[in-house]
């Protein structure tokens, strides 16, 4: 895998070490809850500044409890758009052109049908809002299978939406094997989310920890989708860069 494709997300402590020492990519995940984008953005921004200084390509993951763009109720939709545009103008502020958000399917209250009807609907209006030159990437968490979340993207039928395909969520939570879900959606996978787990739980383990058959898939992320950025969504990466140096995924 090219180093300059490969990113650490600053879920782990370390990122901005990592990131400097091994010339990585950053992924900025402060924003994920959405307080640090009021209240308290003073007092992150600084710290987010400081930490981009160790790298010079980033994304950032956007917020995500309790955002539901499918949402029956019409004020949910326009909060989530309203967190959307927040996220957008941040990452602007930091010149970030990548966004990553989760699509927000929740099957104890949603139909599948429903949550890709309007899901799309959102879609198709806010993408609008979407400055030429950014993409934002819709992330799997709970989506029982690929076709949903694939469904969405082709039907936006819009390079400003793309996939980010979060592999140990696909693990945890789908009826689809992680490379059904990537063998499936290579053409519009952007990003990916990448740890692994035993398959019963969302772990964020390290690569070589669960049952996920990483080398397979990073394999078939190289020769499929050589484009898409890769962040190491571990809490403690180190360890895993080392297993990619060891097992050959390290490409100057």
């Amino acid at each position: 895998m090219k180093r300059e494709k490969l990113y650490i997300s600053t879920v782990d402590e370390n990122a901005a070490q990592l990131t400097r020492q091994y010339g990585l990519g950053m992924e900025i995940a402060e924003f994920c809850t959405a307080w640090n984008l009021d209240d308290h953005f003073q007092e992150v921004d600084p710290v987010v500044r400081e930490k981009m200084l160790s790298s010079d390509r980033f994304t950032l993951h956007g917020p995500y409890n309790e955002l539901f763009p499918c949402a029956i109720d019409p004020k949910i939709r326009d909060l989530a758009a309203q967190r959307y545009r927040q996220t957008i103008a941040t990452a602007q502020g930091y010149g970030i052109n990548k966004i990553i958000l989760h699509a927000g399917f929740n099957p104890w209250l949603y139909f599948p049908c429903w949550f890709t009807e309007h899901s799309t609907e959102f879609w198709l209006e806010f993408v609008k809002e979407i400055p030429q030159g950014m993409t934002i990437c819709l992330e799997n968490v709970l989506e029982e299978e690929p076709q949903m979340l694939a469904q969405i993207i082709r039907d936006v039928n819009d390079p400003r939406i793309r996939m980010c395909l979060d592999v140990g969520h696909a693990h945890a939570y789908s009826k689809a094997s992680v490379m059904d879900w990537v063998s499936q959606c290579a053409d519009i996978i952007d990003h990916f989310h990448i740890h692994n787990n035993d398959g019963s739980w969302d772990t964020h383990s390290a690569l070589n920890d669960g049952t996920i058959p990483m080398e397979d898939l990073l394999h078939y992320i190289d020769d499929h989708c050589s484009d898409a950025t890769v962040t190491l969504e571990l809490m403690d990466a180190a360890p895993s860069i080392t297993w990619m140096q060891n097992n050959g995924f390290w490409e100057e």
